[in-house]
């Protein structure tokens, strides 16, 4: 039963929402949720772009990760509960409002991540997201019998990772980051084994709604960190950069244009919901890192950065191969067929050649041109003539 939104209550027992519930939509509160996760996401693709350009790869490549795990598993997991189970009572709202304020004590631990490798602030700003998750799924695990032992594991799934997560900074240094593999597999091990007992009742057209959002608001963010490099450069009276601009608003024009080509869903079935869910790990961290990576070439053809045209090129290279073979595994070979299907990882082979050759940037925006425009030409041989085209919902 859809519950009644005209009147909030403090408390309201935390019922499930149908999967096949209608018109489920982001609410006001998810919405403000990603926009803080962006303060997180811009200093982690602010600090690999420094990083990389200081011409630090292995430290800027290990940190970027591990930051971004912090950041993207927090998301999703609050995402992915919330779709099931948002209340919207007083109280909800305020364990919600406690997992912002752990997110913006993630974005400002990164700095330190990144040029010390000093992980406190950062783990203290995910236990608290994650410890106030449990809170939520304690509450789910009291009002909805029926699903009642997969909240439960979760409750406790948490609470136990976290605890390790504080443990891991009473470790030696050296063993730091064997920890860390450690204990981001037992983090994604929660969710595969609470939802063995039947899985929690989110509903796919929401979860890809909010998946389609944050990609919005990471691609956004890519658009952001291109615009202010590039303002730089004309703020000291370089003004040489427009073609760069160009070639960097093309890429990301790209990326959005090849992840909402047609519309996807988010599986309902294990093992693929998980692999779906988990897959986009590496597409929202592809997509901040090309914005990194544009930012990049701007310090290249500023003389500011001290790597080689072929590093910087790599820079944007790399994550833009990353994310269409990531789209291609999630989306592309579900849903499309013949020379799309074969055209994906042969542009992302491409790319990864381009820093190889001469203008390497302007090489993968000719690239991703060129792929869309694939992408359009077998869209419009696979609607037959007359055919109803659907609207978008």
């Amino acid at each position: 039963m859809t519950q009644s939104r005209s009147v909030r209550p403090f408390y309201r027992p935390m019922r499930p929402h149908r999967r096949d519930e209608p018109h489920r939509t982001a609410t006001p509160l998810e919405l403000f949720f990603d926009l803080c996760f962006v303060v997180a996401v811009a200093q982690a693709a602010g600090n690999l772009h420094h990083a990389v350009s200081e011409d630090q790869i292995g430290h800027a490549l290990a940190g970027y990760l591990m930051v971004f795990f912090a950041i993207w598993w927090s998301w999703m997991n609050f995402t992915w509960f919330a779709s099931a189970y948002d209340t919207d009572d007083d109280l909800y709202r305020i364990t919600t409002l406690v997992q912002i304020a752990g997110a913006l004590i993630i974005a400002a631990g990164v700095p330190s991540a990144f040029t010390d490798a000093d992980f406190r602030v950062i783990t203290y700003g995910y236990v608290v997201m994650r410890l106030a998750a449990v809170v939520q799924w304690s509450r789910a695990a009291i009002g909805d019998p029926a699903h009642r032992a997969a909240a439960s594991r979760y409750a406790i799934g948490v609470t136990v990772v976290q605890l390790g997560w504080l443990l891991r900074l009473l470790l030696p240094a050296e063993w730091g980051m064997a920890a860390f593999v450690l204990l981001v597999l037992a983090d994604l091990a929660v969710p595969a084994v609470a939802e063995r007992p039947g899985m929690t009742p989110w509903h796919p057209a929401h979860i890809t709604e909010r998946y389609g959002l944050f990609t919005l608001i990471v691609l956004g963010e890519a658009v952001g960190a291109v615009s202010l490099a590039i303002q730089d450069g004309l703020d000291a009276g370089e003004h040489d950069l427009w073609s760069l601009a160009a070639a960097g608003a093309v890429i990301v024009f790209a990326l959005w244009w090849l992840y909402f080509d047609r519309p996807n869903k988010a599986p309902d079935r294990q093992p693929y919901s998980l692999i779906w869910g988990y897959g986009h790990y590496l597409i929202f961290a592809a997509v901040a890192a090309a914005g990194a990576g544009l930012s990049v070439s701007v310090d290249y053809e500023r003389h500011l950065a001290h790597i080689s045209e072929r590093t910087a090129g790599y820079a944007v290279a790399v994550p833009v191969a990353v994310f269409l073979l990531t789209v291609w595994v999630l989306h592309v070979r579900r849903q499309q067929h013949g020379a799309v299907v074969v055209a994906f990882p042969v542009v992302a082979l491409l790319a990864l050649l381009a820093p190889l050759g001469p203008a390497p940037v302007y090489a993968v925006a000719a690239l991703l041109v060129a792929l869309v425009a694939l992408t359009v030409v077998m869209r419009s041989r696979d609607v037959a003539p007359g055919a109803t085209v659907a609207e978008p919902a």
